[in-house]
Order: C-alpha cells, then structure tokens, then sequence
C-alpha cells in the first residue's frame, strides 16, 4: 500500500518525467528550450497530480483494462481542466489565448487526443511504473522523506513568487519594470524572473487588463470564493435530499453528513466543484453533450471518492455490488445516467441563478464571510478524519497512544460514531 511519502514522490517524479516530455516537444517542434512548468522548477504538476490519482484507482481495476483505460482518459482530462482553470485564476494579470483541455472540448478531435494521451498515461503505468516503484524502494527511506520535504517548500516559495508576480504586475509591463531603478531590488528581481520564463514558455499568455472586469463585485467569474460557496451551499443542499431519498424510497431516516458537525455532505460538494469547473466550458452546448460528460465525470467522481475513503480512513459509506452494473460495488451505470441528468440541471439551470446569488453580498463582506466558512469547515473536516481514523484504529489499539487520542477517545467514541454514521464500514486491515 503506497503510503503519503510513497504517493508524494512520485508525484515529484512524474512531475519532473512530464515536465522533461513538454520541455523535449517543444525544444524538437520550436527549435528551442523553455520551461513549460508554470512554476521555475523543471515539475509540470498536473502529470504529477494525475499520476496520483491513477496509483490509487487503478490497482482497484486490476484485470479490467477497458475500464482502467477509460478512467485513465478521465482522470487526465478532468486534471488537466482543473488544473488550466486554477493557473488562469493565479491573478488578474494572466490570460490563456489556447484552451488545452479535450475530452471536454465536445469534438471528435478532442476525444481522439485525450484517448492518445491516455494511452501514454496507461503505458507508462503498465510498464515503466513497475520499473521506477523497484528502483525507487532501494532508496533508504529517510531520502526519499527529506526528498519530498525539501521539494515540497521549494515548490511553495516558487508558487508565492509567481503569485507575487502576477499580483503586482502584468506582461504589458515588463519592460517598464526592466528599466526600472527598482528592480535592482529582490521582489523586482523576481518579477522580471517569473514574468520574463512565463512570456518565453506560453506564447498565448496575453496582456491582461490593470483592472479586473466586476473587480468591485464579489466571486465574479468562476474563482476561489465562488466555488467556496458553490461548495457550501451544494454540501447542505445534497445532504438535505439524500437524507429525504433514504427516508421516502428506503424507509430509512439516517445521518447522511459527511463531517461531525452540521448536516453537510463534502461529496455533494466536492462533486458541485467538479462538475462547475470540469463542464462549465459545456455551458452553451447542446444538453447531451453535458449528460455525456456529466455521466463519465460524474461517475468517475463517485469511484474515486469511495476509494479514497476505503484507503485512508478504512471506511466504505456505499456498497452497490448488489446492484446490476456496478464497477467494483462503488459506483454504477444506473448512477452514471442520474449524473449526466444532474449534470444538465446543474449547469443549465441551478448553477446559473446562483452564482449570482453568491455573487450579491458586498465584496468586502463576501470576502469575510467566506474565509471563516473555510476555516470552520476545514476545522471540521480535519476533526471528523482524526476522529474516523481513530475509529478505525480502536479495535486493534484501545489505549490511546497520546493526548490527542484521549480526547478523540473520550469525545467521539465508538457509540457516537455508530450513531453518525449507522451505514459505516470498516473494512479489514484498516487498522493495519
């Protein structure tokens, strides 16, 4: 089982293995070098991130190559989208001429790339993975940890300094900055620096406006403090009606939250995120092409955040291999078709009206507002995994091992969990 340093450096490793790929391509079709990280490390993450994530499902469709091939064409794409829409939101100043994504893109073409990469993707898997994981393992342990501990700070002060950069300047000013007595001084240095790689890597990186369109309206556009909302709202909103599906189809009125405290639950959250981010460029096309990603999307979504669970916490919340045309018990084809029609709700007619809901508070109000949701609601969730863990652990290990196990001992013990959670499994081994 690959553990969080495991995880973490082949992040690093297919980051740096994705990076060297661009930077070849580009050096053989462009006749030139240039770093295609967004960040001055040789690391383009979004292979890192989707590498990952592929470690995690794929061994869970062992034996099942079409299926792990079209997760793998799902997994790709989604990361790629997410991670296009999170560097255009860096900061105001930058703009994107080229949209990279495909298998969103709705074209025949876009599918037949994404496919291709996926293959490149499952090969490396297949073959190379196997490979670098038995070199890797022959490293001592204690490198590989301050490997990732050191790269994970260099990665953070390089992602302030582009922040920093695109914060206090646009391209349009490059030049000016350049001459300026100013930038003998270390923040001009490294505006010249990150501005300068930026301008040399992505030739569609336009001039931005000095000032924002809607600067003086809160969330405007699809960023940060919207989709803060959006996750909010739609975790209490998918908490309400799954515990009102349960009771009225099943007969079963049970807590459907996923956190301790308040009836919200992170995966009709998360999965409002997703879906706005990964479809929102579907907005104007026709409905069935954002039921058909909504029903791959969706429920790739759904297999993921059951996997997840069931590894890091050793909990299973949904089991449906009861059910006709289930994919390994954790999601279905049945469930599919209810995310591609949620899909299409959801971006044609509920999302739409609210975001200019959310969009209506006075910005510097908004702004208040939504950091203290983030704050209780990652105390929240970080609370809840600690006492999940602990639930899992207690079987094997009763006595708490410190003070903080005490607490959670004594704060949320098994009867109370039981209580929240009556559906919950653990599953064999979690405690190992």
């Amino acid at each position: 089982m690959n553990t969080f340093y495991d995880l973490s450096l082949y992040l690093l490793v297919y980051s740096f293995l994705g990076w060297a790929a661009e930077a070849g391509w580009y050096a053989v079709t462009r006749r030139k070098f240039c770093n295609r990280g967004v960040v001055a490390l040789p690391l383009v993450l979004a292979y890192g991130f989707t590498f990952v994530l592929l470690l995690i499902i794929l061994p869970t469709l062992t034996g099942h190559h079409i299926q792990s091939f079209l997760a793998v064409m799902v997994v790709s794409a989604v990361v790629e989208r997410i991670g296009d829409h999170f560097f255009q939101r860096v900061g105001p100043k930058i703009q994107w001429t080229q949209e990279r994504s495909r298998l969103l893109s709705g074209t025949g073409k876009g599918l037949l790339s994404t496919a291709l990469v996926a293959g490149v993707y499952y090969l490396t898997y297949l073959i190379i993975h196997p490979l670098l994981m038995a070199a890797l393992m022959l490293t001592p342990d204690l490198f590989r940890q301050a490997v990732v501990i050191v790269s994970f700070i260099l990665i953070g002060l390089d992602f302030a300094a582009v922040f920093y950069a695109v914060r206090t300047g646009d391209a349009s000013r490059y030049e000016e900055r350049m001459a300026d007595s100013n930038q003998k001084k270390l923040a001009g240095k490294i505006y010249a620096a990150v501005w300068k790689r930026l301008r040399k890597a992505y030739p569609g990186l336009e001039q931005g406006s000095g000032q924002e369109e809607g600067a003086c309206t809160f969330a405007k556009g699809l960023c940060w403090d919207k989709l803060v909302w959006v996750f909010l709202i739609s975790a209490l909103l998918g908490d309400i009606i799954e515990t009102f599906w349960c009771g009225l189809v099943d007969g079963q009125w049970m807590n459907r939250s996923s956190v301790l405290y308040g009836p919200f639950s992170f995966v009709w959250g998360l999965g409002a995120v997703v879906l706005t981010v990964a479809l929102q460029g579907l907005a104007e096309k026709n409905d069935r092409y954002v039921f058909a990603a909504g029903f791959v999307v969706g429920g790739a979504y759904e297999y993921l955040c059951s996997v997840f669970t069931e590894l890091v916490f050793g909990t299973v919340f949904w089991d449906y291999s009861d059910m006709p045309l289930n994919i390994g018990g954790r999601t279905n084809v049945l469930f599919c078709f209810f995310w591609g029609a949620l899909a299409v709700v959801w971006i044609k007619i509920i999302y739409p009206p609210m975001s200019k809901v959310i969009e209506s508070p006075p910005a510097l109000w908004g702004k208040i507002a939504t950091w203290v949701v983030v704050f209780v609601m990652a105390c929240n969730g970080l609370l809840t995994g600690a006492a999940m863990l602990r639930y899992a652990d207690r079987p094997a290990q009763p006595e708490p091992a410190n003070t903080f196990e005490e607490i959670i001992d004594r704060q949320y013990p098994d009867q109370r969990m039981e209580e929240r959670w009556p559906n919950m499994i653990v599953t064999e081994g979690a405690a190992s």
